[in-house]
This record gives C-alpha cells, sequence and structure tokens, in this order.
C-alpha cells in the first residue's frame, strides 16, 4: 500500500470514530456560526485535530490546508495535505446521517491520493493516481452511459453564495428537461464518491472549495468518471465550479449548463 495512503486512512478512521461518537451524544455538540448558514462545531475541530496529528506524526514537514484552521506552512511545500474534517457539518448538527471526512494529497500540483470516510456507514473510499478506486477492498468502475435521459444527478446548492442561486434554479430546470430527477445529500465529497459508485449518475455544484472536493475528484477520476469545470476545463479546484460523471453525460450536462451562465459567472470561470 502507498505509504502516505495509509496514513491517510488511519488519520480519516481516527477522525470519523471522534464524529461517531459524537453523534450519538448529541447533547455534547457545541456549534458556533462563521457565515451566513455556514457552521463550525467543537467535533469539526477535534477531528481536525486528531488528522493533524496522525499527518504530524508520519511527515511532520508536509504542508497542510484544511477547512477550519487554513495553511499550515511545512518545511515540504511541495506536498500538501488537503482536509475537510467533517464534510457535511449542518447534516451531522441535524442528526441527518450523511456526512464524511474528506482528505487528499497534493504533490506538486497533482492529487495523487484521495481518501473519504462515511464513519456512519463504515465506508472508505480511496484512490491513488493511476491505480484506481476502491470502495472498501472492491474496485469502482462506472457503467457506460449514452446520454443524459433517464440520469440521477447529485448536486449542492451555493447557500453561502446566495446571489448563484439563481443561477443554480435555472440549471436545475435546464437540466430535468432530461434527466430524471435530482439528490441534494449535503456532502460533496461523498457525492463525487458516489458517482464513481454509481449510485449516481453525475454531479454539478457551484461555489466550492478545494477541500470540499479535492479527495473526492481523484476518487471520481480514477473510476473512469470525467470531471472538469463549467468551460470542460480543469479549474474546478480553483474556481469552485464542478461536474462529473459518463463523459458522454457530461457533455450533455455542460450543453444545458452553459446557457444559464450569466457574463458575471463566466468571468470566474
Amino acid at each position: 500500500m502507498n505509504p502516505m495512503l495509509n496514513i491517510a486512512i488511519r488519520a480519516a478512521r481516527k477522525a470519523g470514530n471522534i464524529i461517531a461518537k459524537s453523534y450519538e451524544r448529541r447533547d455534547d455538540i457545541q456549534a458556533d456560526m462563521k457565515g451566513q448558514h455556514d457552521f463550525v462545531t467543537n467535533v469539526d475541530k477535534a477531528a481536525e485535530a486528531a488528522v493533524i496529528e496522525t499527518i504530524k506524526a508520519s511527515y511532520p514537514d508536509h504542508s497542510i490546508i484544511s477547512e477550519e484552521i487554513g495553511v499550515v506552512e511545512g518545511k515540504d511545500r511541495d506536498v500538501q495535505w488537503v482536509i475537510d474534517p467533517l464534510d457535511g457539518t449542518t447534516n451531522f448538527l441535524k442528526g441527518f446521517p450523511h456526512f464524511s471526512v474528506s482528505i487528499a494529497i497534493r504533490v506538486k500540483g497533482r492529487t495523487e491520493v484521495g481518501v473519504v470516510y462515511d464513519p456512519i456507514k463504515n465506508e472508505l473510499f480511496t484512490a491513488v493516481r493511476g491505480e484506481g478506486t476502491k470502495l472498501n477492498e472492491a474496485r469502482l468502475r462506472i457503467a457506460e452511459r449514452r446520454d443524459m435521459k433517464g440520469a440521477v444527478l447529485a448536486t449542492g446548492f451555493p447557500f453561502k453564495q446566495a446571489k448563484l442561486m439563481p443561477t443554480q434554479l435555472a440549471i436545475m430546470s435546464s437540466l430535468i428537461t432530461e434527466a430524471a430527477d435530482f439528490r441534494r445529500t449535503g456532502s460533496a465529497a461523498l457525492d463525487l464518491c458516489y458517482v464513481a459508485a454509481d449510485r449516481v449518475d453525475g454531479f454539478f455544484e457551484m461555489g466550492l472549495k478545494p477541500w470540499d472536493c479535492a479527495a473526492g475528484d481523484l476518487i471520481a477520476r480514477e473510476a473512469g468518471v470525467l470531471v472538469c469545470d463549467f468551460n470542460a476545463g480543469h479549474n474546478y479546484l480553483k474556481s469552485g465550479h464542478i461536474i462529473a460523471g459518463h463523459p458522454r453525460l457530461v457533455k450533455d450536462m455542460l450543453g444545458k449548463i452553459q446557457p444559464c451562465l450569466s457574463e458575471e459567472l463566466k468571468n470566474t470561470l
């Protein structure tokens, strides 16, 4: 096993154990508001601390980018661990059992390892560049699709950027003319993994941060998923606007999404 993958799995499971135990003791959860509709809990922070401690024990010189504490510069800036200790905090707060720990390892600007762990279902999604994707020990590969007809698409609402909601609704109205249905589950990391596992056929979202999608991006791509931005390019970790699915499906989705984009939004792609 890739040694960094092994450490990432260990870190994800440690954080997942903290989250799962706290989920059962809901009276101990303390939440603060970071921004409009954006929460952080004592559990986010405890899970983050467990991940960072595990990484630093084996790789003290590596750099870390995490949702809650930001950037921790290490001596080795070529290797970055991109962490979301609890992707789906709102779900966690509400007692909705769908959230994950997301860890990506980027080396010289390329994601080499991705781990997403769902502690409630005990599902571990992993990928190493060039070595494929696994769910626990089972290999994943997306099924063939001819077009968007009958597709079930996952999405997330840009609740932190309300100005994007009209575009979100316009995109959904356009896609539903051919797609069968939508799923909005509250964890972008798991949405990307679910595309890899054929639980949904495609995924799109606006306004994501790198820690939301860096691990899921590699997990999806190593399962044969095409991941791109709204220009069919590879700028999604920077722009935060992302599409994922079978290549033929993504082509159809782009044809529906691009006419819905405002000039202001196009300038951010």
